[in-house]
């Protein structure tokens, strides 16, 4: 600071006493500004640990936390938005949608499940759609001796959707199909179906997919479904078991829909992989193995990630470990390489952390195939693998989402520490949040949360232009953590509202330290550069939109960039 005033001093002789100190108070205010940033990025704990207004995605996300039962909307400050209330009694079961007409699909179950027929973890129980005020307007049950729903559901674009349940299967019809009873620990097993409904069907079933009827095995060669694994990837080895025998034997925990192929994806947990089974089947032709666009009725037309799991690799070709939250990206333009691609969150990808990868699975629509190589499904490996820039404090072995933002950003949530980043295209996080929620109830700011306190299974995050958000009232409210810290959205708000007064100009990165660049949605022009005495350290036409410019040898300090009419403000530090 006195090195400032000097400088200052030196550089503006006729400047009074008032005008300098006007000048130093307004560096000072200026350094006061970041220090407090930086010491809320550091001490902070929940809530938003860390935000760069010019470079993070606008939008509202969705938090549907465990152990409690409403619905958040909130902003990138933290701040809540809108909330959908429930009965207390109730838990999610496990994931909430927020459709594009402003009504919400919730999946959820009752908080005491011990005594329940079927339990187990992710285990749902009923499906919800409500309104914007929480009204509901349909529902759907099913939680029984026979049946259960679990973890995900998937609104289709005709208003039905599609839903995951367990169903009991004996140990005597385990057998019957060629199940090694070494692998019946509990004498039955609950294998994985998929069931549409419609809110204007009531609780009739409109299609439905068992992995039951697409069954082979090499252990007993007296069932009618014995046969070479290797010879047909198409089917599911009944006794593939990385799961030690739990009935829970597939444990798929999320579904997805393509709404042009007419295609299903599945994460299966049990078998390390993702499937793509055939939707343009009738429920007849998804229990046997011809019908469809695809020609192949309810048979797999695509899995990933696990060749050991029909016998065409060993443990060096494994590339999935646990992984959540499969799905086709969508949210990209049609002509962004990664559009269409496939998106998953490895929770287990290295011992010590987990990944997002982006695959690509190449589809043949003349053929109506996914493309092979030497019995494998192709790729042989990742388009991309997405890591925290510090791994070692990544990790979630279970739940967990990964999301491809519309700019190409990365949001991805580590669901078991209720961590969220969003990273650039580079790999820097610019946004940072931890769910301020112990057990289901608010915790204070600078609250140290351990494993489990904060369980979220996903993080969703809609663009503020998405259709739900027309015609509402989105008032920014109370943070959902106790003593919020304000500093962050302060400078948040207070960047934002530079970057409307600057016209469209935006320097990065600020403060800056060696160099920094000029941005413009168009040609830049005249660019001078002032510091706050009004000595003028830069002035050059550019007739490009960007420009970059060395500041290593400037003095510390605020200054001021003009083009045209546009104004911004920089720091630069040492």
């Amino acid at each position: 600071i006195i090195d400032y005033l000097l400088n200052l001093i030196q550089a503006n002789k006729d400047f009074t006493a008032v005008g300098i100190f006007q000048r130093l108070f307004s560096f000072i205010g200026c350094l006061c500004s970041i220090y407090h940033s930086s010491v809320a990025q550091i001490q902070n704990t929940v809530g938003v640990l860390q935000a760069q207004p010019l470079e993070y995605t606008s939008g509202y996300d969705l938090l549907y936390p465990n152990n409690q039962a409403d619905i958040f909307l909130i902003d990138q400050c933290g701040r809540l938005v809108h909330r959908w209330q429930d009965d207390p009694s109730w838990r999610p079961g496990n994931v909430a949608y927020l459709l594009e007409n402003g009504q919400l699909v919730r999946a959820k179950r009752y908080f005491a499940a011990i005594n329940d027929p079927i339990w187990f973890s992710g285990g749902g129980e009923m499906v919800e759609l409500v309104d914007w005020s929480g009204n509901v307007l349909w529902q759907f049950y099913q939680n029984d001796s026979l049946k259960r729903l679990h973890h995900d559901i998937q609104p289709l674009p005709n208003g039905h959707v599609l839903l995951v349940s367990w169903e009991l299967k004996t140990g005597e019809e385990a057998l019957l199909q060629g199940r090694d009873p070494a692998s019946l620990l509990e004498n039955r097993l609950f294998p994985d179906y998929i069931l549409e409904v419609s809110p204007d069907s009531g609780d009739s079933v409109l299609w439905e997919w068992h992995a039951w009827d697409h069954l082979i095995q090499d252990f007993d060669e007296t069932k009618p479904n014995y046969g070479v694994i290797a010879e047909h990837p198409e089917l599911i080895d009944l006794n593939f078991d990385t799961r030690e025998g739990i009935p829970d034997w597939l444990h798929i925990n999320s579904i997805d829909y393509h709404p042009q192929l007419d295609q299903i994806m599945l994460s299966v947990l049990g078998f390390d992989e993702i499937w793509i089974i055939d939707h343009s089947t009738t429920s007849e032709e998804a229990a046997g193995h011809v019908g469809g666009r695809s020609g192949q009725g309810g048979d797999l037309l695509y899995r990933w990630g696990n060749p050991m799991a029909y016998q065409q690799g060993d443990v060096s070709d494994q590339m999935l470990f646990g992984q959540h939250d499969a799905h086709w990206v969508d949210d990209l333009a049609g002509t962004d390489p990664f559009y269409g691609q496939i998106a998953v969150f490895d929770n287990n990808y290295r011992p010590e952390f987990s990944a997002g990868h982006l695959i690509d699975a190449s589809f043949d629509t003349l053929t109506q195939s996914y493309l092979m190589d030497q019995g494998r499904w192709l790729p042989i490996s990742y388009t991309l693998t997405i890591t925290h820039p510090h791994p070692e404090l990544f990790k979630s072995e279970s739940v967990s989402s990964i999301q491809v933002l519309s700019n190409g950003h990365f949001l991805m949530c580590a669901g078991k520490i209720g961590y969220t980043i969003e990273l650039d295209s580079e790999g820097s996080i610019v946004w940072e949040y931890v769910l301020p929620f112990r057990s289901g109830f608010p915790v204070a700011q600078g609250t140290q949360l351990r494993l489990n306190d904060n369980f979220i299974f996903r993080h969703k995050r809609y663009s503020l232009d998405y259709p739900a958000f027309q015609d509402k009232v989105l008032e920014p409210g109370d943070y959902l953590e106790i003593d919020p810290d304000l500093t962050i959205c302060d400078l948040i708000t207070s960047v934002e509202e530079e970057e409307t007064a600057g016209g469209g100009i935006m320097v990065t990165p600020n403060p800056v330290h060696q160099a920094m660049q000029i941005q413009s949605r168009d040609v830049l022009g005249l660019i001078s550069i002032t510091g706050l005495g009004g000595n003028e350290l830069y002035r050059k036409s550019v007739q490009s939109s960007t420009v970059a410019i060395d500041v290593a040898d400037w003095n510390p300090g605020l200054y001021l960039i003009r083009s045209g009419r546009s104004l911004r403000k920089v720091m630069v530090i040492h």
